[in-house]
């Protein structure tokens, strides 16, 4: 199984009043790597139709430790499981080299000119593929 690997930049705007990165900006860094994985690594796959929709049904979080500002944080993600009207991606965001976070998505994809969820093609099941178990 291949991860994909993302470098999140951390923003000033990121910390809260302790000086650490607020709780709700990890949705926010983790919502970077997804876009990144769905849109930027599956077009260079010939992909597409994920940029057409998916939104998500269910999020997860648990926070590990804190992180500090700093200049950037490394987030690997991998797809836990692939349905025919769904996927879960799982991610783990490391701060100084060490697990800070870990998250899971559930994602389904959807026609937004219909506004229901849809079944996912043979080609994006393929995409997602190497990064499952």
């Amino acid at each position: 199984m291949a991860r994909f690997v993302y470098e999140a930049a951390l923003r000033w705007s990121d910390m809260d009043v302790y000086g650490h990165v607020n709780n709700a900006r990890f949705l926010t860094l983790y919502e970077e790597a997804r876009v990144a994985l769905m849109f930027t690594a599956a077009r260079k796959h010939g992909l597409t139709t994920l940029e057409e929709g998916v939104v998500i049904s269910r999020h997860e979080i648990d926070y590990l430790r804190p992180v500090d500002y700093g200049d950037a944080v490394r987030i690997e993600m991998w797809v836990e499981e692939i349905r025919p009207s769904r996927f879960v991606i799982a991610y783990e965001l490391f701060d100084d080299g060490l697990v800070a976070s870990r998250a899971r998505s559930v994602c389904v994809p959807f026609d937004l000119a219909a506004q229901r969820p849809r079944r996912m093609t043979a080609g994006e099941r393929e995409f997602l593929e190497p990064y499952a178990p």
